[in-house]
C-alpha cells in the first residue's frame, strides 16, 4: 500500500475516488428541485360539437349557429341558416353536428306542444352531448310516466348502468345493470322496470364502457308533460335557477346518493331579494334517498334561483306546476362560459339569478343586443324572443329560460336550464413526467 501512494499515478487515482465518493454522497442528498407551478386549464374555442336530440313523433327541432366557416348538420343534412328549425319525422334521434367557426356556440333543442288529451302542455328539452355519467332529478314511477332516453351516436357498443335513488333509498336490483346499446342505436327504457313504486328518483347514467346521450321524458298521472334537464352532478354547492314567477306549487327535491345523511341549507335569491324561508331553512336527506320540500310558500310566487348548500354532495331540481302542466329545472352551473338557447316560440323570458354580488351579461336575440344588469342577491327577468345568446361580463349569475302560453282550461310552461354553451372549453394543460412510461 505504501508503494502504491508513493506512485504518483496511484496517489492521483486515490484522489479521484475519494471526490467521486463526495460528489456521489452530495447527489444522493441533494434537496428535490422545485417543481414549476401547475399551470391553470386554457380557455379555447370550440371547434367540434356533436349534440343527440331524443325525437318523439311530432316535435320541432331547432338550430342556432354562429356564421362562419365551417358547416352544420342536422340528421346528416347540411343546414346554411344561422337559425333553423323544423319537425322531426319518425321516432330515431337526431344528431345535430358542427364543425370550425360554425361549431363554436352551436345550439339544438327539440320541443313539442300539445293543448288537448292527456300530453297536453308545453315540452322540451336540450340536445346533450354523448357522456359517460348523467343525472336526472325528477317525479318516480308511482307518480307519472318516466321513460329514459339512451342514444348511443358513436361507432362503438356502450355499455351502461341505471341507478335510481327514491324517497325510502336506492333501488336494489339487476334491472339497470349492464344495458348494452349498439353503435348508431337508441333505448327507451321505462323508469316502472327499475323502480315501479318510487313517487321520486333522481337517476344516474354511467357508462362502463362507451358513451351515451341521456334524456328522460316525464307525463304525470295529475296531468302535465315535459323533460327532465340533466342535473349538475352531486356537489356540496348547488344553484338551481330558471324557477318561474305565477301560480301553482314549486317542490324542491334533493338526492344524497353517498353513504351518509345530508343536511343542505337553503336560501332563495328572488325578485325580492336573498332569504331563507321560513320553516324551509334546511332540508334533511336520508343516505341514499331523494327528500322533498315544498316551496311554494316560501317563493310566494316570485321568479327565482335557490342556493343549496350541504354537508355532503347532493344532487337537486324542482319541479313547477300549474294548474295545466308541469316544468322542471335542475342544478346548473353559472354563466362563466356564456349560453344559448334554441326556439322560436313565443311568451319567452330569460330568468337571470346573480348570486352573491352584482351581475351583468349581454344577451343577443335576432332582433337586437342588450346589456342587462341583475342586482347583487337578486333575480331580474327578461322577456325574449327567438334564439338567445347569453354572454357573462361580470359577477356570478345563473339563468334559465321559461315559456308561457295561456290556453283554456291553465297556463302551458316549460322552462330550459341555461347550461354552460359551446363557445368555449377549458383545456387541461399537460405536463412531461417520464414516469408515466417508467415500469
Amino acid at each position: 500500500m505504501k508503494r502504491f501512494v508513493e506512485n504518483r499515478f496511484g496517489l492521483m487515482l486515490l484522489v479521484l475516488v475519494a471526490l467521486g465518493a463526495l460528489y456521489g454522497v452530495a447527489f444522493l442528498t441533494r434537496p428535490a428541485p422545485t417543481p414549476p407551478p401547475a399551470k391553470a386549464p386554457q380557455k379555447v374555442v370550440v371547434e367540434s360539437v356533436m349534440a343527440v336530440c331524443p325525437a318523439p313523433r311530432g316535435a320541432e327541432v331547432s338550430v342556432l349557429s354562429e356564421p362562419g366557416a365551417g358547416q352544420v348538420t342536422v340528421g346528416g343534412k347540411a343546414v346554411a341558416e344561422p337559425s333553423w328549425r323544423s319537425a322531426i319525422k319518425g321516432d330515431e334521434p337526431v344528431v345535430v353536428t358542427g364543425t370550425g367557426a360554425r361549431a363554436s356556440g352551436l345550439e339544438a333543442s327539440i320541443g313539442t306542444r300539445v293543448t288537448k288529451g292527456r300530453s297536453r302542455g308545453l315540452a322540451g328539452v336540450r340536445c346533450t352531448e354523448p357522456a359517460g355519467s348523467t343525472w336526472l332529478v325528477g317525479p318516480g314511477p308511482s307518480a307519472a310516466d318516466v321513460e329514459l332516453h339512451l342514444a348511443n351516436a358513436d361507432a362503438s357498443p356502450a355499455l351502461a348502468d341505471v341507478n335510481v335513488y327514491s324517497a325510502e333509498g336506492p333501488v336494489i336490483g339487476d334491472a339497470g345493470r349492464g344495458i348494452t346499446i349498439k353503435p348508431g342505436a337508441h333505448l327507451v327504457l321505462d323508469l316502472k322496470t327499475i323502480a315501479p313504486s318510487a313517487t321520486v328518483a333522481a337517476v344516474e347514467v354511467t357508462t362502463i364502457s362507451g358513451r351515451l346521450a341521456v334524456a328522460a321524458r316525464t307525463e304525470l298521472d295529475a296531468g302535465g308533460v315535459d323533460w327532465l334537464p340533466a342535473a349538475l352532478p352531486p356537489a356540496t354547492r348547488v344553484v338551481v335557477p330558471g324557477i318561474p314567477s305565477g301560480e301553482g306549487r314549486r317542490e324542491l327535491l334533493v338526492a344524497a346518493p353517498g353513504a351518509e345523511d345530508a343536511r343542505v341549507q337553503v336560501r332563495a335569491v328572488s325578485t325580492d331579494g336573498s332569504y331563507a324561508m321560513k320553516g324551509r331553512e334546511t332540508v334533511d336527506v336520508p343516505a341514499g334517498s331523494v327528500a322533498v320540500a315544498d316551496l311554494t310558500k316560501g317563493l310566494d310566487g316570485h321568479a327565482a334561483a335557490l342556493v343549496l348548500t350541504s354537508d355532503v354532495p347532493v344532487v337537486a331540481g324542482m319541479a313547477v306546476s300549474t294548474s295545466a302542466d308541469v316544468a322542471f329545472t335542475a342544478g346548473t352551473p353559472a354563466l362563466d362560459l356564456g349560453s344559448a338557447a334554441a326556439g322560436d316560440r313565443r311568451g319567452s323570458s330569460l330568468v337571470l339569478s346573480a348570486v352573491g354580488g352584482p351581475g351583468r351579461v349581454r344577451v343577443r336575440t335576432t332582433r337586437e343586443t342588450t346589456t342587462v344588469d341583475v342586482p347583487a342577491a337578486r333575480t331580474k327577468v327578461v322577456k325574449v324572443s327567438g334564439g338567445v345568446v347569453v354572454t357573462p361580463v361580470s359577477g356570478e349569475v345563473y339563468g334559465g329560460r321559461v315559456t308561457r302560453e295561456r290556453v283554456k282550461g291553465g297556463e302551458l310552461i316549460t322552462v330550459g336550464t341555461l347550461s354552460p354553451g359551446r363557445t368555449w372549453t377549458m383545456l387541461p394543460t399537460f405536463t412531461a413526467d417520464p414516469a408515466v412510461i417508467l415500469p
